[in-house]
């Protein structure tokens, strides 16, 4: 089962580059940057030590404190993609953080000009797609959000696809994001918010009624209202699910009281990612292997998740066509 698992082309529209650096990489990257991390960062296994959502949060930006230059950015891409790769993935984008980057010095264009170095060479080397959503963070308030925006429709960049927000859901309300996400949508960006994880569903309600979104980073959080789960199918609103972190963060407590079944079994469209992989010991591939394991799912369901995934993706209409083309043609 899990060669068969390995062997589906698969599509990854939910990470974030930051929480994707391997512990052995910060450490490197640190090391080249004479940059100390905290000793409190590490477990004596060397993975990543956190045991809350706010800790997760504080190792995530300990973590993102060992960058300094763009080239630290093109490796961090490269290797991201490399793993992606090694599952057979054909198509990844990827969240990045120009606040992160702006706290560790490095300006906007040196961010994406080494995330494009990253992913130029990997798409060469592993022949993966790589594409990028810029966010704003949403407990840095609308008026940073405004910055984040400006900047990116300021500076165009064909890697650059997509618009988006992270970071502590409690933090301020939706609708003061709205105008925001309107100058992210006149420029002709699609968007996406992290809505329904640590919140409820009024969460979600907030996301689509106020901003300009086809996609919601999680959502999980949906099932427990029937409601908003037509109005999903109905304006398809495609969940960007992540069921490892979910289990890691304690949303669900086992896979047995995941929603995923009854989401899909509903028709909403989703996607499997692995959201900050390091983090949460997983992989895309992992993500596809555990979902057919727990929940059933057969080759063709993984693949049919792989097509959800591309037709939501803001991929260009000619690398959108021509994949979702080729996973089609995948044959068990």
């Amino acid at each position: 089962m899990q060669d068969q698992v390995y062997r589906v082309p698969k599509v990854e529209l939910h990470s974030h580059l930051e929480g994707t650096i391997k512990p052995s990489l910060a450490q490197a990257i640190a090391k080249r940057n004479a940059v100390s991390l905290d000793k409190n960062l590490f477990l004596a296994n060397g993975s990543y030590a956190w045991s809350d959502f706010p800790s997760f949060l504080t190792a995530y930006d300990n973590v993102s404190s060992c960058l300094r230059s763009g080239k630290d950015y093109a490796d961090i891409t490269y290797e991201y993609l490399k793993d992606c790769a090694k599952d057979n993935v054909v198509y990844a984008e990827t969240f990045i953080s120009p606040d992160h980057a702006a706290e560790c010095g490095i300006s906007y264009d040196d961010m994406i000009s080494g995330i494009t170095n990253g992913i130029n060479d990997a798409e060469r080397d592993f022949g993966i797609i790589g594409r990028i959503i810029v966010t704003c963070v949403r407990h840095l308030g609308p008026k940073q959000g405004f910055n984040v925006v400006q900047t990116m429709v300021q500076n165009p960049h064909p890697y650059v696809v997509g618009f988006g927000m992270g970071g502590d859901e409690n933090a301020y309300t939706l609708e003061e994001f709205a105008e925001v996400y309107k100058i992210a949508e006149k420029a002709g960006y699609s968007c996406t918010v992290h809505a329904g994880e640590i919140c409820g569903p009024e969460s979600v309600w907030d996301a689509i009624n106020y901003l300009p979104v086809s996609r919601i980073g999680h959502g999980v959080n949906c099932i427990n209202d029937e409601k908003l789960m037509n109005k999903l199918v109905e304006q398809n609103i495609h969940l960007e699910i992540c069921p490892g972190s979910n289990l890691s963060l304690s949303i669900f407590s086992d896979w047995d009281t995941h929603p995923l079944p009854s989401i899909m079994e509903k028709g909403i469209s989703i996607s499997l990612n692995s959201d900050d992989p390091p983090f949460f010991n997983t992989t895309v591939g992992q993500e596809y292997y555990d979902s057919a394991k727990h929940f059933n799912l057969d080759i063709e369901k993984l693949k049919q998740i792989s097509l959800m995934a591309m037709e939501a993706s803001f991929a260009d209409s000619e690398i959108k066509s021509r994949l979702l083309e080729e996973i089609q043609k995948f044959k068990s």
